[in-house]
């Protein structure tokens, strides 16, 4: 997308302006500061906005750890503890940016010369480190790497050019899963160009927190249009069984803020709290080992698997157990945490041929949790409503679902596996996705059983009025991702005892319904 060069700030500019710091897993991610004076403070006033509007509210760092797509194994533990030194790094740009806010008035150069210059040298420093560690096991570090180490500050003016998942009609990388196209949608019938912030609004960007969501993110889902693609055509060899495991919907509260798969061994690694069912003790200091001892919240106890994701809440005003906690409240996932009233876990076959058994310990992450500075390239948020599933599905907004509907929250994850792998360095090269249109795993790729997972959630609708959304809900996610819908994700760890892998292919190449 080009730069955008207009003087006027747009809607979609005012509400990508957050007011809180976020640790961005992997070194990277947009850092937002909240250089506005609040609704209540005496000197908000449209001039104290567009003078805030020329100073610097964001920092944008590139992403080291979804540049390194592959890492020895006998590197990562050191290259997982630099990446986490460059999270705390762009934490602390963050907060010297966000305490300065005086001398940049006062300084033309000040983020320039006293943050982003400094930054730079540490990020080079550490990235030098990485290197290093590639080099002492033998392996030739990414080439890449060495145009990393900068990270720009960006004007709220400028803040959408980098708010990749606020782009609509955007579509989602061509991840079309079961059929259903999530991109291009246009949000006909959306929030109102009066729902977003005008430009002389306080840039407070909605939520309890501050940092979203705001109107322009929740849609009414009968005003649009049908967008849901048919799957594709099953043949000859298609495996066309399911398996269902029934594991509950973490109604015993099982939550953390760590994510093992992406930052293992960093406690409150993912920066927003999970919802955890199958596998009863998992954090980011869990092992393989540790997994087998578990136990499980399934009724079919030989399904030891890990399925987390992030908890939906609702923003009315009420706090939850975290509101003082990291993970939760300190970092702006506020309101009450909703349980869904419904989870089911399926599995289902390949409409081009039949499946392999997963892997032990296969780890598969979906979608994207920073598609706001990331884009939509790996977005894979489904959201709808019931009576509306097979109509509409949702990646960019939420949907308000009618009187007697229930929103809806559905993942489909990468069916294609490389045959070798259970992880990837990022996390994502060592699965994909099948063809769209013909359901074929490409590269080599071998079928296996797709996971599929079903999450109904009975939520009031939001209220649009004036320009406000009230009693919203959202995903949690990190701060400075504003919990657009987009940036929601899903993750699994496949552990399973008693052959239950097997069980599960040969359920679905055989054409059974199991349980």
């Amino acid at each position: 997308m080009g730069r955008n060069t207009r003087k006027r700030r747009s809607p979609l500019a005012v509400r990508a302006v957050a007011a809180s710091a976020a640790l961005a897993i992997g070194g990277g991610g947009l850092i937002w500061a909240n250089f506005y004076a609040s609704a209540h403070e005496t000197n908000s006033s449209p001039n104290t906005t567009k003078a805030a509007a020329a100073q610097v509210a964001t920092i944008s760092c590139p992403d080291v750890g979804q540049k390194l797509t592959s890492v020895p194994a006998n590197a990562k533990s050191n290259v997982d503890t630099e990446l986490a030194t460059l999270d705390k790094q762009i934490t602390e740009a963050y907060a010297r940016l966000a305490s300065s806010r005086q001398a940049q008035t006062n300084d033309a150069g000040f983020v320039q010369n006293a943050i982003l210059s400094p930054l730079k040298d540490k990020r080079t420093a550490v990235i030098g480190r990485i290197k290093i560690d590639f080099t002492r096991v033998g392996a030739a570090a990414p080439t890449t790497l060495d145009g990393l180490a900068a990270c720009t500050g960006t004007t709220a003016d400028q803040a959408q050019t980098t708010a990749g998942g606020q782009n609509n009609g955007q579509n989602n990388g061509g991840q079309n899963n079961n059929g259903q196209n999530n991109g291009g949608q246009q949000n006909n019938g959306g929030a109102s160009a009066s729902a977003a912030p005008s430009a002389s609004a306080p840039a407070n960007i909605g939520g309890q927190a501050g940092n979203g969501p705001v109107a322009a993110d929740f849609v009414d889902i009968t005003k649009v249009a049908a967008n849901v693609q048919g799957k594709p055509q099953k043949g000859a060899n298609a495996s066309r069984g399911t398996f269902t495991t029934q594991c509950g919907v973490n109604a015993n509260k099982n939550h953390n803020t760590d994510n093992v798969i992406v930052a293992p061994g960093v406690t409150n690694g993912a920066h927003h709290l999970h919802d955890y069912v199958g596998n009863q003790k998992v954090n980011a200091f869990s092992s393989n080992q540790t997994f087998l001892q578990g136990g499980t919240s399934c009724q079919n106890k030989s399904d030891l698997s890990s399925y987390y994701w992030p908890v939906v809440r609702l923003q009315n005003g009420t706090q939850d157990f975290d509101q003082n906690a990291d993970g939760g409240g300190k970092e702006g996932n506020v309101g009450k945490i909703l349980t869904p009233v419904q989870a089911q876990i399926k599995y289902v076959g390949s409409p081009a041929s039949k499946v392999v058994a997963m892997p032990q310990f296969l780890r598969i992450i979906t979608g994207d949790a920073k598609t706001t500075t990331n884009g939509l390239a790996n977005a894979n948020a489904h959201w709808s409503c019931t009576g509306f599933e097979n109509k509409v599905q949702l990646t960019t907004q939420y949907p308000i679902c009618p009187q007697g509907s229930n929103v809806v929250r559905t993942f489909a994850f990468q069916s294609c596996w490389d045959g070798q792998n259970i992880d990837s360095a990022n996390h994502r090269t060592h699965v994909a996705f099948a063809d769209p249109a013909s359901g074929v795993c490409g590269n080599g790729f071998k079928a296996i059983p797709q996971l599929t997972m079903r999450l109904v959630y009975k939520i009031a609708p939001p209220v649009l009025q004036n320009g406000v959304v009230k009693n919203a809900y959202a995903v949690d996610g990190f701060p400075e991702q504003l919990h657009k819908s987009a940036t929601d994700h899903d993750d699994f760890i496949s552990v399973t005892t008693g052959g239950l892998a097997n069980k599960i292919a040969n359920c679905i190449n055989t054409g059974q319904q199991c349980r």
